[in-house]
């Protein structure tokens, strides 16, 4: 298990502090709305999150992706294409960064998120969840790599599960501090909020570079000993 783990946890917590689902989760809980659509967000996202590392899971066993020396040379290409794209997103996500003065143009959502329902707000999740690329590509990622693990499948389930919950910090963080945080709650999400926005273009280049040269280290190293 502590294979599926390692292999995994570095796409767990890119997904965990991806900042659009952290803050539309913030600004519907500032909404009248804010608790069931806080409650029907989270959900949604944990829930989205899970079928899709449980569904790459299942696929990368049925399809052997261990072996009896490591991961299955597939998994490892597999890896290596998912590390070129985590680097190309990474430049692009640099070159696309607001400029000095320049605000970035809100999502259209953004505008329109008090007058979600919960069902919308379900909606919305799974949509940073699954349709999101750079979220979808992390899920897999990880995914892939607790599939191409040593572990047994009491261990590949452990690491899938714990994988949703560390990728799921970025919903469950805020509604957490909502419900249990108090007056200071307002204050607590709006800062993490402002910091996040501020931010985005240099924490999620950081990270997709950081995974894309770890993958494609990891898939080289792999291949070359296979």
């Amino acid at each position: 298990m502590g294979d599926a783990v390692g292999q995994m946890l570095a796409s767990a917590v890119g997904i965990a502090i991806s900042p659009l689902p952290l803050i539309a989760v913030v600004l519907m809980l500032a909404t009248p709305r804010g608790r069931s659509n806080g409650i029907a967000f989270t959900a949604s996202w944990v829930v989205s999150l899970a079928v899709v590392v449980t569904a790459v899971v299942l696929l990368g066993s049925g399809a052997d992706a261990s072996g009896d020396d490591g991961p299955a040379d597939w998994t490892l290409w597999l890896k290596l294409g998912l590390g070129v794209l985590f680097l190309l997103m990474g430049v692009k996500q640099w070159k696309d960064r607001p400029r000095e003065g320049q605000e970035p143009e809100p999502p259209g959502w953004m505008k329109a998120i008090d007058r979600f329902t919960p069902g919308k707000a379900a909606g919305l999740a799974a949509a940073l969840a699954v349709a999101n690329p750079k979220n979808l590509v992390l899920a897999i990622g990880g995914a892939v790599s607790i599939a191409g693990s040593g572990a047994s499948a009491g261990g590949k389930t452990l690491a899938a599960a714990l994988m949703v919950l560390i990728g799921s910090l970025c919903t469950l963080a805020p509604l957490a501090v909502y419900l249990l945080g108090g007056a200071k709650s307002a204050q607590t999400l709006g800062g993490w909020k402002v910091w996040m926005s501020r931010h985005n273009a240099a924490i999620m280049t950081t990270l997709l570079v950081v995974l894309g040269a770890k993958y494609v280290g990891d898939a080289i190293s792999g291949l070359a000993a296979a």
